[in-house]
């Protein structure tokens, strides 16, 4: 592994308007991350994107949908090393 590689990640895709947000389609993040803590910590990386953007986002985690509104947090997902997650906007057609 290289110096500037993050040793434990997961990979994190933006789509639509998340990748038009972030001007990035892919980016390692830091794991293990609480799926609760994803918006804040995006949030911090780029200030303004979570009511422009994630407040109407889907959220996968290894290709299956998960809910962030889930009151249950003992089942509360955890984004660990090697995890695929994606945000997904809303898309319109027409």
């Amino acid at each position: 592994m290289k110096a500037n590689e993050p040793s434990s990640c997961f990979n994190l895709l933006y789509f639509a308007a998340a990748s038009s947000y972030t001007k990035k389609s892919s980016e390692s993040i830091r794991a293990p991350l609480r799926a609760s803590e994803l918006f804040e910590t995006l949030e911090n990386l780029y200030p303004g994107i979570k009511d422009k953007v994630l407040s109407s986002c889907a959220i996968t985690v290894n290709l299956e949908y998960i809910d962030l509104d889930e009151a249950d947090k003992s089942k509360e997902i955890i984004f660990k090393e090697g995890d695929e997650v994606a945000i997904i906007p809303p898309v319109s057609s027409g």
